[in-house]
């Protein structure tokens, strides 16, 4: 029942009510509880609330409704007196569930502001499009880990990221007839630690704008491929591993998705819900496809399949690197390729997993790592 305020009735109209169905006065009530009869008068006026101690002794008195009825009473009474405007922190939460806002204001993205008005304008500058109630999406093929999972709003914000940067690379038309050859030109840098310099300056001679995203907490991403438009693609990486088997893979894997156009044969918005990497059938195949062509762009597989034949399981780091002059790529690519086919541990020759991040940087567009690009610039 609702009193006339529309308000819920509180425990003490209730508690009235029940005193006089049964015929009894404060003082009565008082002796049954064994409590003061001030205490009583309190309940019954609504200087004070019900206590879990309190609801016991009535629901012991009256013996027809348990201790939780009286709680709920106090409690439903109590909320509809509070007149509170919520929906300003409902809305602070929906753009903090949609964006690691505090992540992003860290790494300068956007700006730390006041307001909730604000804050919608700075992610939607960051996002290019107004903020409504979904996540902001665009297109992208991603390699990352736990790929059956959608992307988080770290690694969606990562993407952004990196998409934001690479519209102020100025680079040539993308020359889709010598993707073949950019490949192989790729491959031959891939023999020495120093040559990853220079190839931020090989893609974009041919078109190929690459970017270098530090990732920020919770983004577990490796890489993505995507385009600006048609003629405009793009590589991203994170080198969240700082090893040269890693960064070389990554990079192999994103330049299969811009050799088979994947990102854009796609008909799904992939930043929303990682459907390239996250579904089977057609989908799943595409990645498998990239992963494949990725190894075999590195090592020609059946090299490698000789060479474990002929050397495992004893892999010492003479015979790698002896191996690694054959087939003209790092010893460290060799490595990682041996550890992915369980050929062995993780732990095995590591001393030649070279790193590469500080090469990498020297001519990449960068943000992260003290690198960045000012949003007046983008």
């Amino acid at each position: 029942m609702l009193g006339s305020s529309d308000l819920p009735l509180t425990p003490g109209e209730v508690l009235r009510d029940m005193l006089a169905e049964r015929g009894w006065t404060q003082d009565e009530l008082a002796a049954v509880m064994g409590i003061s009869r001030v205490s009583v008068g309190n309940l019954i006026a609504g200087r004070s609330g019900i206590t879990p101690e309190m609801a016991t002794l009535l629901a012991a008195a009256f013996r027809n409704n348990p201790p939780s009825y009286w709680m709920d009473l106090d409690a439903k009474y109590r909320l509809s007196r509070v007149r509170s405007d919520t929906s300003q922190i409902e809305r602070r939460s929906q753009l903090f569930q949609m964006a690691p806002v505090r992540e992003m204001q860290r790494r300068g993205w956007i700006s730390e502001v006041s307001t909730i008005e604000e804050l919608e304008h700075q992610l939607s500058m960051f996002f290019g499009e107004p903020i409504g109630e979904d996540p902001p999406q665009f297109t992208v093929a991603t390699r990352k880990k736990n790929a059956d999972e959608n992307l988080t709003s770290a690694e969606r914000a990562w993407c952004f990221e990196a998409r934001r940067l690479a519209t102020v690379f100025p680079v040539g038309p993308y020359r889709e007839d010598m993707i073949d050859q950019v490949g192989i030109k790729l491959k031959r840098l891939a023999a020495y630690t120093k040559e990853c310099r220079k190839v931020a300056v090989l893609l974009a001679e041919y078109g190929i704008r690459f970017v270098v995203v530090e990732p920020i907490a919770g983004a577990k991403i490796d890489g993505a491929a995507f385009w600006l438009d048609d003629n405009s693609p793009v590589i991203a990486v994170s080198i969240r591993y700082d090893r040269v088997d890693a960064f070389w893979f990554t990079l192999m894997h994103e330049w299969a998705h811009i050799k088979y156009r994947d990102a854009v044969s796609v008909d799904s918005n992939l930043v929303g819900d990682n459907a390239l990497v996250g579904h089977v059938g057609p989908l799943r195949d595409i990645e498998s496809r990239a992963n494949q062509t990725a190894s075999a762009s590195l090592i020609d597989q059946g090299e490698l399949d000789s060479f474990i034949r002929r050397v495992g399981p004893l892999y010492s780091k003479q015979r790698i690197v002896q191996f690694a002059h054959v087939v003209k790529v790092h010893p460290g690519i060799i490595v990682g390729q041996l550890q992915y086919r369980g050929e062995m541990g993780y732990g095995s020759n590591r001393v030649l997993l070279a790193k590469v991040r500080d090469v990498v940087l020297e001519t990449a567009l960068a943000d992260g790592w003290g690198h960045s690009v000012s949003a007046s610039t983008l």
